[in-house]
């Protein structure tokens, strides 16, 4: 009984102490839903097709403001974001009801869309008409996450 206690505070302690960047969550926000409570992050990363590098000269911007519609849309955070040249990093705080496959469907297709209609010059430097890689990455966040990303980014060169 003794040491459970010491546990369950020690865990307290790290969840309440822990290093505040995009990796860490410092302290533990939870959320309250209708019988739960929830703290789901996912560090989620997808690439350009092709890792063109489109994603420069104002559709960053664009393709930022976009996701940030969608998550007031979808009523999911996004706590960090960065937009590079050639893949998108999001660190998303959502709801358990939320499947991550169909969050990024909804993500991906979106922002290609409306990209599309926006900046029709955009597909025609994609060859067949795709924005994006139909892979992607989601990791829950952890110590390992960081390294979990690169080796994704690493192994899309390859591909």
């Amino acid at each position: 009984m003794f040491w459970n206690s010491v546990a369950f505070k020690k865990n307290i302690w790290y969840n309440q102490n822990m290093d505040k960047n995009i990796y860490n969550i410092k302290e533990n926000d939870l959320t309250y839903g209708r019988g739960y409570v929830y703290s789901l992050q996912y560090h989620i990363v997808w690439c350009t097709k092709y890792r063109k590098q489109v994603l420069k000269d104002g559709i960053d911007e664009e393709l930022k403001q976009m996701l940030q519609e969608l998550a007031e849309e979808y009523h999911f955070k996004i706590l960090a974001m960065e937009v590079m040249p050639d893949h998108i990093h999001l660190l998303l705080d959502c709801r358990p009801q939320f499947m991550i496959s169909d969050m990024v469907k909804i993500m991906k297709g979106n922002t290609a869309r409306w990209l599309f209609l926006k900046r029709p010059e955009l597909r025609k430097s994609l060859w067949g008409g795709h924005l994006w890689n139909p892979s992607y990455c989601a990791v829950t966040v952890s110590d390992r996450s960081r390294e979990q990303v690169e080796t994704y980014l690493r192994n899309q060169k390859e591909r």
